[in-house]
């Protein structure tokens, strides 16, 4: 990676490091969420069954993608709806704005997207002069913040009701007290506003049901459906991986998400659409947009990463994760944080942006234990990391410290002699048994840990003098 890059990363690492409220907050919400999940799971029975289940299920989907994707899309079509396939987030911008354009579009309200977040839509349309409020509470407080979000469940993690007050009361025109629930009260207020004078409506996609043309949204605050109901256009953004082949399968992996993502049984809302307004219809949208967004997906199928596009978007790897509870979201750099966003987010886009994201794992494996569609993650940082050594741009200083290290290792008696020499030769280097904290090779390291001597004896020498008698006494 270059230097630039790795230095933007450190310095996002030690802001985020120095934030003594994100890092109470990252403990307290892992610990919660583990819990819920925990609890939740074991309702279920052979939890193992349901995972097994739910990643045969999204393996074949991801193996057959383009057969589901046009059953899908001729369903949409047939109940009377658009589809536009974007090869590229600039393609899928296009196409938005087109419809924008073609509806003399002024105000937007907008359910949480991910999707949205890799093309920086909101940034696009601002742009243009076309207003977007976002509807999410979560996402709504990181907009008026000038953010991302930090995890893709709960994007204002990083924030306290006093920041939230202080943010709310420049919209309010009036100091608000921190108090959670006049806060939401007043949000309330205000997005109501919103949704009654929207002429256009943008959401995620959750899942998208090939057998009948469905689209299924999964939220706890009911904007998704608010941002549905008014606007007379609904427009959907939709990774190309957010499918499932039929209802039956729908079911295992909606049993699961919420389980693994809040430790909820169920989310408070899950609503499936099925084309746009009909006339026996009280509410929805008049016209019904599907984008369905590859931004480098298809590069990914039929590669050893190809079990990614698997995910559901729980965030489970996120939740049980060591390095995101102690940097949070915006550390990473990227639209995704944690465990999935070190395999993802260098495989779409910008690929050398992210170079640096695999190599932020202790490779604890603990993101590819709790995964309940059994993404391998902990294994596909590895080949991250094995593509990124092979690719020969590492510092030529750490190549043939490498080299060397690999021919000390291959040899038995280099290995011998290394060993033995160690303990003298590290000897001007350290105090108090432990390495000298300022030297700069070491410094990373150092910084954070304590780095003992070599020990004074081998194993080797102890074995050979008392271990391998050890059992005949």
């Amino acid at each position: 990676m270059s230097n630039e890059t790795q230095q933007a990363f450190v310095d996002r690492v030690k802001k985020s490091k120095e934030d003594e409220f994100l890092k109470l907050s990252l403990q307290r919400a892992q610990t919660r969420f583990r819990d819920g999940r925990q609890a939740r799971s074991e309702e279920l029975g052979n939890i193992e069954e349901w995972k097994e289940r739910a990643s045969q299920i999204r393996r074949h989907t991801i193996e057959n993608l383009d057969s589901y994707l046009e059953q899908f899309a001729t369903n949409v079509r047939k109940l009377g709806g658009h589809v536009h396939f974007a090869p590229t987030d600039s393609d899928a911008l296009d196409y938005i704005k087109k419809v924008m354009k073609e509806k003399d579009t002024h105000s937007i309200v907008k359910s949480k997207s991910m999707v949205s977040e890799e093309m920086h839509l909101n940034e696009a349309l601002e742009e243009i002069g076309i207003r977007m409020v976002e509807t999410d509470l979560g996402e709504y407080i990181i907009q008026l913040a000038g953010e991302k979000p930090s995890h893709i469940i709960v994007p204002a993690i990083h924030k306290n009701k006093e920041q939230v007050a202080e943010l709310f009361s420049k919209v309010a025109g009036e100091e608000l007290p921190a108090d959670p629930e006049k806060l939401t009260a007043f949000a309330r207020q205000k997005l109501r506003q919103e949704y009654l004078k929207a002429e256009v409506g943008i959401t995620g996609c959750n899942f998208a049901v090939a057998e009948s043309g469905s689209f299924v949204l999964v939220t706890n605050e009911g904007n998704a459906r608010m941002s549905t109901s008014f606007p007379k256009t609904h427009i959907v953004i939709m990774g190309m991986e957010r499918i499932v082949p039929t209802w039956e399968d729908l079911d295992v992996v909606v049993s699961l998400l919420p389980r693994f993502a809040t430790g909820q049984k169920i989310t408070s809302y899950v609503t499936a659409f099925t084309g746009p307004k009909r006339e026996e219809d009280v509410d929805g949208p008049e016209e019904l947009h599907v984008v369905i967004v590859d931004n480098g997906r298809s590069e990914i199928l039929g590669t050893k990463y190809q079990e990614v596009l698997k995910c559901i978007r729980c965030g489970a790897c996120i939740n049980v994760c060591p390095v995101y509870r102690h940097i949070g979201g915006h550390a990473y750099g990227s639209v995704y944080p944690g465990p999935i966003g070190a395999v993802l987010s260098p495989l779409l886009g910008e690929k050398d942006e992210h170079k640096e994201l695999p190599f932020a794992s202790t490779l604890c494996y603990a993101c590819s234990e709790v995964c309940p569609v059994k993404i391998p993650l902990a294994e596909l940082l590895v080949e991250h990391r094995k593509d990124y050594v092979d690719s020969k741009k590492t510092a030529w200083a750490e190549r043939i410290a490498m080299k060397g290290f690999g021919m000390v290792m291959g040899n038995q008696g280099l290995y011998e002699k290394a060993i033995k020499a160690a303990r003298p030769l590290s000897s001007p280097f350290t105090k108090n048994e432990y390495f000298d904290k300022s030297l700069p090779v070491l410094k990373n390291w150092t910084d954070v840990k304590d780095l003992p001597r070599p020990a004074k004896e081998t194993f080797r020498d102890w074995w050979n003098k008392e271990g391998k008698d050890a059992g005949k006494q």
